[in-house]
Parts: structure tokens; sequence; C-alpha cells
């Protein structure tokens, strides 16, 4: 746990024993590192993550308070809420947006990847060029499902820094993190068979379902913990499932971050039950802690949990190669890529190799982090100033996007169609919760450097929401 979340847990804690009643002010940043020995830093992020929460409130100039709660989220049960999506229809709507941001001059605050200026490394692109001029680098015979052999040992030896035991045998080198996704999805699956989504989740995983024909259970997000346990066991008593599909880390579109305590229990229920995992952990490097958070896979005993990730969220989409930690799994999921895009580009994993190899990665990684940290924050900030008390931000220490929920009656989609035609793209809520009723969201992508262009977008936007 990141000290930031301990102290946000330890405040939250104090509210609830009643340290501090509703619209009591909090001791001051200052104050607040003084008593607790955290670094100023470390108190703003705490106190930003409690108020994302809706735990407390801020007031310019004043400090934090404590909001006021109609009902206590933490001694009282989320209602349990499953919902049956029979026959998911969101392809042609994920395409058509696609389409419209496309466009150069189109403001990308709906784009799914990070700013590329953040991306670009020089040191990578070198790695590269030389790679190139080897005919070695070429040679598809080294680099044929699983994958490139080194690679796949410098993977291994990820996980086994963070204590999850791995041979390179486990892992499937793949075209980025979605076809990891998709073809764990089709291994263990087949036409009409039952998954489980969150009710909020990336639209990928609303496309895989619609193309293989799968049943869709959903649960819904817990207003303070992220993950609805209680939801979720149910559905695993109530449904036939096979495999849920889930994003716990730096989750997308929303940004929580699942807490370990939940994992396990999470992992516990997957054996319990005897259905599979497929962990969506693309985000799990761009964390502003110390270390990045645990995926379930850490829990894992019974290897229940196939693990995906992609280093193009962090490299760009010229370096798309992605990974499945798949144990059991491996030999069907090469069958399945052997028969659709056969292999990963050989020059991207040697280049991949030495980059990694030669701690470049690591050095990239904390400065990313870095630049991501500050211009959120800004955004957050800002965006704060000049739509709140009319719209609630979500903030969390992790990845580039903000959720938003927009005013009611304001429907992320009729705002996205406005600000597209003023050249700004969003993406809106339908993206990511087709079947439900409650639209009024939008994601935000923030991972850009203030300029006065991005100033400009963020007044229009700004406008374009009151004007409602």
């Amino acid at each position: 746990m990141y000290k930031s979340e301990k102290l946000a847990q330890n405040i939250r804690q104090m509210i609830e024993n009643g340290v501090w009643k509703v619209h009591e002010k909090l001791p001051s940043l200052r104050e607040q590192t003084q008593l607790s020995g955290y670094s100023l830093m470390t108190v703003l992020n705490a106190y930003q993550e409690l108020e994302a929460q809706g735990l407390v409130y801020a007031r310019d100039k004043s400090g934090y308070y404590v909001a006021e709660r109609s009902t206590d989220l933490v001694n009282s049960k989320q209602p349990i809420q499953i919902s049956l999506s029979p026959k998911v229809q969101i392809n042609s709507v994920v395409f058509n947006y696609l389409k419209s941001i496309q466009a150069a001059e189109i403001v990308p605050f709906g784009s799914a990847f990070p700013n590329a200026e953040l991306l670009y490394n020089a040191k990578f692109m070198q790695i590269l060029a030389q790679q190139a001029k080897r005919k070695s680098s070429y040679n598809n015979q080294n680099h044929m499902p699983p994958g490139n052999q080194d690679l796949r040992q410098l993977i291994a030896n990820r996980y086994q820094l963070q204590g999850i035991a791995c041979h390179a045998d486990d892992i499937v080198i793949t075209s980025g993190a979605l076809e990891a996704l998709n073809l764990s999805l089709q291994a263990l699956t087949q036409p009409g068979d039952f998954i489980l989504l969150q009710q909020t989740i990336f639209y990928g995983a609303w496309q895989a379902a619609e193309r293989l024909g799968l049943q869709v259970i959903t649960i819904p997000e817990h207003p303070q913990f992220g993950f609805d346990l209680a939801s979720f066991e149910q559905a695993l008593k109530q449904y036939p499932i096979k495999v849920c599909w889930l994003m716990l880390n730096a989750h997308n579109p929303i940004g929580f971050t699942v807490s370990s305590e939940i994992k396990q229990r999470i992992a516990e229920l997957l054996y319990e039950y005897q259905v599979y995992l497929i962990e969506d952990d693309v985000y799990q490097e761009l964390n502003y802690g110390s270390s990045k958070p645990l995926p379930v896979k850490y829990f894992d005993q019974h290897q229940m949990v196939l693990h995906c990730t992609s280093f193009s969220k962090t490299l760009g989409m010229g370096a798309r190669v992605g990974w499945v930690y798949a144990g059991p799994f491996s030999d069907a999921i090469q069958h399945l890529q052997l028969m659709s895009t056969l292999t990963v580009s050989p020059l991207l994993q040697n280049t991949l190799v030495e980059f990694i190899s030669h701690h470049h990665y690591e050095k990239h990684l904390r400065q990313l982090r870095y630049n991501l940290e500050k211009y959120k924050k800004k955004f957050y900030q800002e965006l704060k100033n000049r739509l709140a008390p009319t719209c609630k931000i979500y903030y969390y220490s992790s990845g580039y996007f903000l959720w938003i929920e927009l005013p009611n009656g304001l429907d992320g989609q009729v705002l996205y169609e406005q600000l597209i035609q003023k050249g700004i793209s969003i993406a809106p809520a339908l993206l990511f919760k087709p079947d439900h009723a409650s639209q009024h969201y939008m994601r935000l992508n923030c991972s850009f450097e203030w300029t006065a262009e991005i100033e400009n977008a963020v007044n229009l936007l700004a406008d374009t929401i009151q004007q409602k």
C-alpha cells in the first residue's frame, strides 16, 4: 500500500470514528504533514483521493472539509445489482467513434493512449535503428509463438521481482495487450458462454463479447472500494459464469485501484467457484507510488488467472508488443495465434530485449510517471476550478484519465457530438457501459502539457458543459 493510500485510510477511519464531524475542517496540508510525518505531496495525494471518493470536499483558499454522506458507505451494504446482456452490440459504435477522433486537428482528450511526446524515447529508437541493420533481427524462426526466449525471460524476471513465481514458458508474446486479452477469452470460451464484466469497463471487452457471441453478466462498481465483492460472489452463485474479464489496477475509464485484500478475496472466490479470470493490467506501470500495485495473479495459487499487459501504454503504439501469463493455457493460445497474427515483429522483440536488459526501460518509466502525475494534477485542479460544483471529478493516483460525472440530464454522447464539431474529442460513457441507463459521464485524457491550445480546449469544454 502506498503512503498516500495508507494516510487516506487512516483519515477515513478517523472520520468514521467521529474525530471530525460533517463540514468540519481537516488539518491543513502543512499541519497534516507535521502530524503524520509524510511529505506535503503525499498528504495532498491522500486528500485528493478522499475527495474523489466523496469523503471530503475542498473550499478555495480554505482547505478540506468532511463531506456529508447520505449513506454510510462503510457500514451499509451496497445493494446487489447484477445485469444480464444476452446479446452485446457495440462494435459499430466503437468503430464510428474511433474514426471520428483520428484527424490530426482534433484535440485528443478522447484518446486511449498517453501523449505520444511522453512515450517517445530516443534510446529506444536508437536501439531500434541499430537492430534494423542486422539481418538476424528479421529471423522469424526465433520469434514464432510463444515469442523471443530472452524477452519472455526478462518479463518472467519482472514478475519474480513482485513475488510472483513465473517461468519464461508461462509467457506468450502478443501484438499488444488487446490480442493477449482476445486470445485468452477465445481459448477459454465457446459461443453462448456466460462471462462477467465490470459494469463500466474498457470497450474492448464489450467488443470481444460481441464478436465471440458471449452472454455478459455485469456487476456495479463499489463507490468506496471500486470493486463490489458482494455482487461478484452473488453473480458467481447465480450464473454459470465461465470467465471474468476484470481491470483492477488504474481501472479504465474510472481510474481506481482495488486493494490487495479485495484482490486476494477475488482469487479465493475464483477457485471456490472454478471460474477463470482474464486480468487486464495494461496500466500496471503507470502508478505514482514507489512500487506498482499487485495483480490478482499474485494471489492465484491454482492457475485460475491469465494476466495480460503490454508495452504500448508506456512506449507507444509503435511498440505494440504485449503478453499473457498463460500458464497451462500457453499451448492453446499459441495455436490460436498461429491461425491469426502468426507472430510479433522480431525487430521489436529484439529491440525490447536490449532496451530492458540495459535498464533503459526503468529510467523511461520513472520520467513517464513523473510527467503523467504532473499533467493529471494540473488538469484536475483546472477542471475543478471551472466545473465545480456542476460536475464530480474522480481523481486517483495513477494513469492519465479523469472520469467526470456530468450534470444530470447531460448525456456524455450528446456532449461528445457537440465537442467533436468544435475540434475536441472526449470518450463518452456509452463506450464503457453500453447497456446501462446512467450515461452522464465522460473520460478525459490528461497526458498533455498545459499549453495555450490545451487551455483553450478545456475552456471550451467547460463552457459547453455549463451551457446545459
